[in-house]
């Protein structure tokens, strides 16, 4: 005899079905809706997905190129380091880089010993042209024969990176030939503040669309001037008395130039002074070291 189900056991199975069928509607609506529409979000993911897709194969054509152009001023680079130096050019931080002569296993002992030696000798011999400077200074400062020269950075933020050319016979990236350069080249993106060295008065304002373009110079009084070139905008005018770090002006750009950069000179009593060796009051001295190696092995000018 053949039992039926009891009354429960039918309503818990079709509440059962119910469910089930309610689920996989569910799940069958939210196929279709994934497949055939799209959220805003999504909308705007596939948009850039696809601008992407469109710029990709440009952007790298030009990655391409920029490497090969990198690449040739590098071969560049190191035959100009080889026709100066007879040497190949190095290949680490000439600073700071203690494993120079660690390349090869085959030196002795006594040649690191003698090398050591001789680099220590070095050393104090600058140590002691240091120490007679700072007698000099102290000397002059007591007799009040001198002011202090400029010693801030024109440029806030600046690294040793933004180095280039500094005082000497440069190469010159316009006219293709080595000429005296009397400054030195500090990088920085067109617009950037440039500020006074230093106290002083400015003593000219020259606005020129030629040679070193618009000009400032300031007068820091016994003998020493500062010359800021290329700027851009200038906010100062002939006459004006202005304060350390005071605006003068901006990095300019211009057609005789390489690249956006301000022009530093410093002058004494009409000499012309290397600025790198005013700059080191603003710097670290690792940084101060890595920028005045920059500033004299760099070969080619930006002006």
């Amino acid at each position: 005899m053949t039992r039926k189900p009891s009354k429960t056991r039918q309503m818990l199975g079709g509440i059962l079905r119910y469910l089930s069928a309610t689920v996989t509607i569910s799940v069958v609506f939210y196929v279709l809706l994934a497949l055939f529409f799209s959220t805003e979000e999504e909308k705007r993911l596939k948009q850039e997905n696809d601008l992407y897709a469109e710029y990709y194969p440009q952007l790298r054509e030009k990655e391409l190129l920029v490497s090969d152009v990198v690449e040739g001023l590098e071969v560049k680079d190191d035959a100009l380091y080889r026709r100066i130096f007879e040497t190949e050019a190095p290949s680490v931080d000439a600073v700071t880089a203690v494993d120079v002569i660690s390349v090869s296993d085959s030196l002795s002992e006594s040649f690191f010993r003698s090398y050591s030696a001789s680099k220590g000798e070095g050393l104090m011999r600058m140590a002691d042209k240091v120490e007679e400077s700072f007698h000099e200074i102290y000397r002059l400062m007591a007799a009040r024969k001198d002011s202090v020269p400029p010693l801030t950075m024109p440029l806030e933020g600046m690294t040793s990176a933004q180095t280039g050319a500094s005082v000497g016979t440069k190469h010159n990236p316009l006219y293709k030939v080595d000429l005296r350069h009397d400054g030195i080249d500090l990088v920085a993106p067109q617009g950037s503040v440039v500020r006074a060295a230093a106290a002083g008065v400015v003593r000219s304002v020259t606005r020129s669309n030629k040679g070193l373009g618009n000009v400032v110079e300031v007068d820091h009084r016994n003998g020493y001037v500062t010359r800021y070139a290329l700027l851009g905008d200038i906010s100062v005018s002939q006459g004006r008395t202005v304060k350390v770090g005071q605006k003068i002006g901006t990095v300019g750009v211009s057609s005789t130039t390489f690249a956006p950069h301000l022009h530093y000179e410093v002058l004494r009593n009409g000499t012309v002074l290397d600025p790198v060796n005013f700059l080191f009051a603003s710097l670290t001295p690792d940084e101060y070291a890595k920028m005045l190696y920059m500033a004299v092995s760099t070969r080619q000018s930006m002006d």
